[in-house]
């Protein structure tokens, strides 16, 4: 018995989110300083500052989307990928 029941969209997030890690420290070798920049929040942030924004946004924006209406996932799944482009454009 394991102690996760590991499921494909369960590994697409974790591969998606690793991915992306790995994808900023690329462009934080190659384009040192983090992209420091003024937002809309009025924060000094950098790429990994929008990346962990865009994250935790999504999943509360899931587990409210699951807390009130339930399943399908499809519009909180639309919603999310508008956070990460709101949070990586404007934040």
């Amino acid at each position: 018995m394991s102690w996760m029941a590991w499921t494909w969209p369960t590994v697409l997030i974790f591969v998606a989110i690793f991915s992306s890690i790995a994808l900023l420290t690329l462009i934080e070798i190659k384009y040192p300083g983090g992209a420091e920049r003024l937002g809309v929040l009025k924060l000094v942030t950098t790429r990994g500052d929008r990346l962990f924004l865009g994250i935790l946004g999504s999943v509360y924006i899931f587990l409210a989307w699951l807390g009130f209406f339930g399943q399908p996932l499809w519009v909180p799944l639309s919603l999310a990928i508008l956070w990460f482009i709101f949070c990586f454009r404007k934040i």
